[in-house]
């Protein structure tokens, strides 16, 4: 467990690097006249424009930028400074005050789906074919054959005109305006923790053992919530890590949708604004959030079920 531990670590942190390498030398092929603001394109001269460039190192080689751009990483944990969407501010800085505000929405949000969606999963495997198992059903098949900007408007015409909820997100308010984002936000994972809960449930109910538990006596109650759902949580644990650090990421649809300022906006912005070291952090984000995800994942698994081993087959002896 160890070695595959640390051999998956190491794995990770290469795949990060990797992704960030990648994606540095591609914006460092983009034109350098993105590097300056409107208003500068036209007050400046050609000599002062390339002047700038060199005293900010972007002519020197690629591989020449790439290798400084590590050394302050490494040693100073320095990220830059954003040129564009707000000038001078260190990056990290900027991406901590919107990454709070999408952790407390995503994390709400991800809490009530998982508590909402594997509660109706297990009623739907129970009384499966039943009132609730076909409303269940309609539900999730609505939220995904639905187009996400739909349903969102569906929720934010109920909210705003019958319950006289904030359309919009603002941080006077942040308690009811959040109450909108986050339920589109948890609309889809309370269907897909539903969907797959009720699946890997009735798969559990249909093997030999749960029968052998009926033969036995064991009530419904007890045959549901200590062995069924325990062995059917186990695959849906895998993705959970993954699901809860990228949820705290942010969502760009929902969050553009109801103008929060979170980490969604930001990474359009510093996009469309050409600003590459707020680019270059954000992507760090996300992959080490991913990577991180899917690692933490395969840990959890084997902490719920100690059959499952990791490492290969040398582990499984």
């Amino acid at each position: 467990m160890l070695k595959y531990t640390l051999k998956r670590l190491l794995q990770s942190v290469f795949t990060v690097l990797l992704i960030v390498t990648i994606v540095f030398l591609l914006l460092r092929l983009m034109p350098t006249d993105y590097y300056f603001t409107e208003d500068e394109l036209i007050k400046l001269t050609d000599q002062q424009k390339l002047d700038r460039l060199q005293a900010a190192g972007l002519l020197d080689h690629p591989f020449t930028q790439l290798g400084r751009f590590y050394r302050q990483l490494f040693t100073k944990l320095d990220l830059g400074t954003s040129r564009r969407v707000q000038v001078n501010k260190p990056v990290v800085d900027l991406i901590a005050s919107k990454f709070s505000i999408s952790m407390r929405l995503g994390l709400t949000a991800l809490g009530i789906s998982l508590f909402i969606g594997v509660a109706l999963g297990v009623s739907q495997a129970r009384f499966k074919n039943g009132a609730l198992d076909h409303i269940g059903t309609a539900y999730t098949i609505f939220v995904n054959a639905v187009p996400h900007l739909v349903s969102y408007s569906l929720v934010l015409t109920f909210g705003a005109r019958m319950l006289g909820l904030p359309s919009l997100y603002t941080m006077r308010k942040p308690g009811p305006s959040s109450i909108l984002p986050i339920v589109c936000l948890a609309m889809g994972s309370i269907a897909g923790y539903m969907l797959w809960t009720r699946r890997y449930m009735v798969d559990e109910l249909n093997k030999e053992y749960i029968r052998l538990a009926k033969l036995k006596g064991l009530s419904t109650g007890s045959i549901m919530f200590r062995h069924v759902l325990k062995n059917a949580f186990v695959p849906l644990a895998q993705y959970l890590p993954y699901s809860i650090l990228l949820t705290v990421g942010g969502s760009l649809l929902v969050e553009r949708f109801f103008s929060v300022p979170g980490m969604g906006p930001l990474l359009t912005d510093a996009i469309s604004r050409y600003d590459t070291n707020l680019v270059q952090a954000i992507v760090m984000l996300y992959a080490s959030l991913g990577i991180a995800g899917v690692f933490l994942g395969d840990i959890l698994m084997t902490l719920i079920d100690p059959r499952i081993h990791l490492g290969g087959k040398e582990a499984a002896r």
